[in-house]
């Protein structure tokens, strides 16, 4: 059984509302062993609306859409669907009285524009709505099925549970749709692929899909099955097979994020962490700090913008800045070592480079980073990294790699 989604609403074209229904919507048709196969967005017009449903509905089994089944002018989902179906629209007295009888609970008057959220198309079944005023909507159209939600979460997501779950329940296939993400470190996309692909294109279940972002790759495998053990056997028979090709560079694979497996280690060992930071700009330390609990392992931090609070904090002498520079291999390892020191911690981090868009040169461009990990007994370890992009994408990654380095030194 496949699945298309719509999400209504001109708002959701711009930049400033994300759609989170579809989200919602997509987790709990994977529960009940629905595939989606598309989402779609459409902005507030009856003819786009009309147009979207008729093309889902030549393609999926199941279609629903979310939003513009309110009061106002421009809440154009019955009338689109009316179209698209070319059913007629009529108004549902006990569904006004409803809506009316809320009105008067809260001691208002209902505005005379909520009469369009009691219209309802021709054999539409309707959808208790336990938390607003407009009703969903149920329809066949031949063997497809069309759900008409509205676009509030709160109200889309009880809509959902109560009524529409239980009907989908008796529809959808036997069987179970299951997910695992693994977060891969240390590697560019392609690198990934090179090592990944001869493996995940064996497979045509589970599927693989491959996402980047920056410092993080994330290989999203898809299994189907006719019961839990079936899908989950699928996912661990691919997932083996690209965990012997990419080794340690992964990171995790139960959805847990790179600060949070950092933090399991640290305690698990339990071991302490303070990081010296200047172009990330305290960001290494707030990540750690996201994660509950971490007073058990994570110290302290300073964030060393300035050559003066390099020297006069953390020991990084004036002439090494003045050879060298503050962005160099020795004026990390000094940051790492010191904040360790300085600290009483196990391990120290230091972070210092160029972030941009300026105070670069020819030979320090914008990316240049250099990262240290010092710890007691040991020479401290300092990479050079050259990161694309802009001045947050550059902290953010640089953030990463330092606890990638973090996490395989503790692991």
């Amino acid at each position: 059984m496949t699945a298309e989604i719509i999400a209504v609403g001109s708002e959701l074209l711009g930049a400033q509302r994300l759609d989170t229904n579809s989200l919602f919507l997509a987790e709990q048709l994977q529960g009940l062993g629905i595939g989606l196969q598309r989402k779609t967005v459409v902005g507030d017009s009856e003819q786009g609306i009309a147009a979207a449903i008729g093309e889902a509905l030549e393609r999926a089994d199941l279609v629903i859409v979310s939003g513009g089944l309110g009061p106002t002018a421009d809440d154009l989902t019955r009338e689109g669907a009316a179209r698209a179906l070319g059913r007629s629209l009529s108004r549902e007295d006990r569904i006004l009285e409803t809506i009316e009888r809320r009105f008067r609970d809260r001691g208002l008057r209902m505005p005379e524009i909520n009469v369009r959220q009691a219209m309802i198309l021709e054999g539409a079944e309707l959808l208790a709505n336990s938390q607003g005023s407009a009703p969903g909507q149920w329809l066949r159209a031949g063997e497809r099925v069309l759900i008409l939600l509205p676009g509030v979460p709160v109200e889309l997501q009880a809509i959902f549970a109560e009524e529409c779950r239980p009907r989908l329940e008796k529809i959808a296939p036997r069987g179970v749709i299951l997910t695992r993400v693994l977060k891969i470190a240390g590697l560019f996309e392609s690198q990934v692929d090179e090592r990944a692909a001869p493996i995940y294109q064996k497979f045509h279940n589970p599927t693989t899909t491959i996402l980047a972002s920056p410092g993080e790759i994330q290989l999203h495998l898809t299994a189907a099955g006719a019961g839990e053990a079936e899908a989950r056997e699928a996912l661990n028979e691919l997932a083996r097979r690209l965990e012997l090709a990419l080794g340690d560079h992964i990171f995790s694979d139960d959805g847990r994020t790179m600060e949070e497996v950092v933090g399991m280690y640290l305690a698990m060992r339990a071991k302490t962490v303070a990081v010296a930071e200047s172009c990330t700009g305290g960001l290494l330390a707030e990540r750690l700090t996201r994660v509950p609990g971490s007073s058990r392992y994570f110290l302290g931090g300073i964030v060393a913008y300035s050559n003066e609070v390099k020297t006069r904090w953390l020991d990084v002498p004036a002439p090494a800045l003045e050879t060298a520079g503050a962005v160099s291999a020795e004026a990390a390892r000094i940051l790492a070592e010191s904040v360790r020191r300085h600290f009483g911690a196990d391990f120290g981090l230091g972070i210092t480079g160029i972030a941009g868009p300026s105070g670069a040169t020819p030979e320090k461009p914008v990316g240049l980073v250099f990262l240290a990990l010092a710890e007691e007994g040991r020479a401290a370890e300092v990479v050079e990294k050259r990161y694309p992009g802009g001045r947050e994408r550059v902290r953010l990654q640089a953030s990463q790699t330092a606890l990638d380095m973090l996490r395989r030194r503790v692991k």
